[in-house]
């Protein structure tokens, strides 16, 4: 319309301009022109005339996202929100409407971190000893005072196997005690140990609770230094009684006064491959333990272009990518790195699949009036935590998830080498394949095809709810979750052609009559995700963001498992396995691990408030 009324304009002045048009005519004339004109190019300025793909624009929104003023965009920071307003502003210069209701931003909170609160406090036999000085609450402790004796159990170890026996629990009455156990094991640098599924902290915590523990206390081997970091890891929560690590010189004094060291207990227990157990004789442990969750708010950037064909337009493609990072690294953050304090761009990571993100939201809204189904672009927040905000969405859709026909994503499109990408996904529907084949003919690169569903990335938690996905990517690098994945290394021609290849995938998707059918490949959850050693699975796929008491149940992963056979369902809340209380996902990782094929065990799970008994056989 605009390059319409130019031409208009451009021919309607010269005609008006002829030799009898008086002065003031021609002045008129000359100040619509040149009003008209104003307008035009104020327009053109705003919303651009051409809508391609380019090299510049996408390098330009590398750039910002990987800026170090954006800080590594780690969520809830304002790097962070800068890349919000960014977005926002973008999507609205497009004329990509708001996705919900009037606002681009759907907020969501994460529990980001944990902290001291204001009451801790330790005594033994009414002498203060001090938080972070003399001791520390583990992260998964519990909150509350608790009081009682001391009771040594070497390693904390009750293994019976057929490869290894080794009980620190025989003949000890631990029961209304602090049970006090070393960290690691005899073998602490084998990681292919026969003890070391059974070494991690919550594992032994777990052990002396099933024992009648009313709390737990790790000390330290002799290559150990310092306390343990009070770090927050996702999934954990109360453990149900209180887990302290003590320091070397707290250890020490304590043990001294029954005539045991730290040296003596790991060198004989090595040694020997026995247990070493005691009591510690008139020792009263007073605590009162205070964490604090940390809250962080954070937000999915939400656009829609709506289609106008009445048959079609209630149906979405959803096109995705998220934007945040890790933040200026540090333990805990996911730097490879976590020596490093300092920014982390993560200009492949994923600032390149953001930027593919709004250069095909531009192309896409100026070709609406051609599209049959209408498409949602969608930027994620906290991915790096867990694809929360994936789930967030999922959890709180803005459309009807019946009505997604597919989700694209793209994750680290920006370093493409020798000429190919990737595309996972294309099993998850038979129109997927030939689609993909038909539209990578005649591309500058090679196009690798992966069938299954489950990825490291958003596009998993569409695929959990059986939405057909397609995930797009460039493959992994050195420079992955470290200060030096910057917007230097970009291979700009490469990420281009892939952002050009998946805006013909969405256009295609959003404008064919067949809607893609669902088709299962492969698991939908990692086969790595729940911990080591599993000869079972219970076939679920578990929230690892729940904060209710128990295992919450997000989906049924295999129709054919135990889960589905025992009538379990999505949404109930796995208490206890076995007759053993399950409290979170690590109990419940903990708890799958001791069985075997074959058993069959009873499993209590809340459905609406009603605790249901029911028998899985594995």
């Amino acid at each position: 319309t605009n390059i319409s009324s130019f031409i208009f304009v451009i021919r309607f002045i010269p005609h008006k301009f002829s030799s009898n048009m008086n002065e003031n005519k021609r002045a008129l004339y000359l100040i619509a022109f040149i009003v008209a004109l104003g307008a035009i190019l104020v327009q053109t300025k705003k919303t651009g005339l051409s809508s391609d793909i380019t090299n510049d624009e996408i390098m330009a929104h590398i750039r910002y996202l990987s800026h170090e003023n954006r800080g590594g965009r780690y969520p809830g920071t304002r790097g962070s929100r800068d890349v919000i307003a960014y977005m926002t502003k973008h999507l609205k210069s497009y004329g990509v409407e708001p996705g919900l209701n009037d606002s681009y931003v759907q907020p969501f909170d994460i529990t980001s971190g944990i902290k001291l609160g204001k009451k801790n406090y330790a005594h033994i036999n009414g002498d203060s000893i001090f938080v972070e000085e003399d001791y520390i609450p583990l992260w998964f402790s519990s909150n509350g005072t608790t009081e009682g004796s001391i009771v040594f159990a070497g390693y904390g170890f009750d293994i019976s196997e057929e490869e290894l026996q080794w009980n620190d629990y025989n003949d000890l009455d631990v029961k209304g005690k602090w049970v006090m156990v070393m960290r690691h094991s005899p073998e602490r640098e084998n990681t292919h140990s026969l003890f070391a599924k059974h070494s991690p902290l919550h594992k032994k915590m777990l052990v002396a609770r099933d024992q009648g523990a009313i709390g737990i206390i790790f000390i330290s081997q002799m290559e150990d230094d310092g306390l343990f970091p009070l770090t927050y890891t996702p999934g954990y929560s109360n453990a149900g009684i209180p887990a302290l690590h003590f320091s070397n010189n707290l250890a020490d004094r304590v043990l001294r006064g029954v005539g045991w060291s730290r040296e003596k207990i790991q060198k004989t227990m090595n040694r020997s491959r026995e247990s070493v157990n005691f009591i510690i004789n008139d020792q009263i442990l007073n605590t009162n333990v205070g964490l604090e969750l940390v809250t962080t708010r954070c937000a999915n950037v939400i656009g829609e272009i709506k289609s106008g064909n009445r048959k079609y337009r209630d149906e979405y493609v959803v096109l995705g990518a998220h934007f945040d990072h890790v933040g200026e690294g540090g333990v805990g953050s996911g730097s490879r790195k976590p020596d490093l304090l300092q920014v982390h761009p993560g200009a492949d990571d994923n600032a390149s699949g953001t930027s593919g993100l709004l250069e095909i939201a531009q192309k896409l809204a100026a070709n609406k009036s051609r599209l049959k189904r209408s498409v949602l672009l969608i930027g994620f927040d906290a991915e790096e935590k867990g694809l929360l905000g994936s789930k967030y969405f999922i959890s709180n859709p803005t459309v009807d998830l019946n009505k997604i026909i597919t989700m694209i994503n793209m994750d680290m499109i920006g370093r493409m080498k020798d000429s190919s990408a990737t595309v996972g996904g294309v099993g998850t529907s038979p129109l997927f394949e030939p689609l993909i084949d038909s539209l990578e003919t005649d591309r500058s690169f090679n196009l690798s095809i992966s069938s299954q569903g489950f990825g490291p990335s958003d596009h998993a938690s569409f695929y959990s709810e059986n939405i057909p996905v397609l995930f797009f990517f460039s493959g992994i690098h050195d420079d992955y979750h470290t200060p030096d994945d910057t917007w230097k290394h970009i291979n700009l021609q490469g990420t281009t052609d892939i952002v050009n290849l998946v805006y013909d995938v969405a256009y295609h998707l959003a404008r064919t009559p067949i809607t893609p059918p669902f088709s299962e490949a492969g698991p939908k959850q990692s086969q790595q995700s729940m911990g080591r050693g599993f000869t079972i699975t219970l076939g679920i796929m578990p929230s690892y963001t729940s904060t209710e008491e128990g295992l919450v149940i997000d989906s049924i992963s295999k129709p054919d498992g135990p889960a589905a056979k025992a009538g379990m369902k999505k949404g109930d809340v796995i208490k206890s396995i076995n007759d053993k209380p399950i409290k979170n996902i690590y109990d419940y990782m903990d708890r799958l691990g001791e069985l075997k094929k074959g058993m069959s065990v009873p499993i209590v799970v809340d459905r609406d408030g009603e605790l249901l008994t029911l028998e899985a056989t594995f």
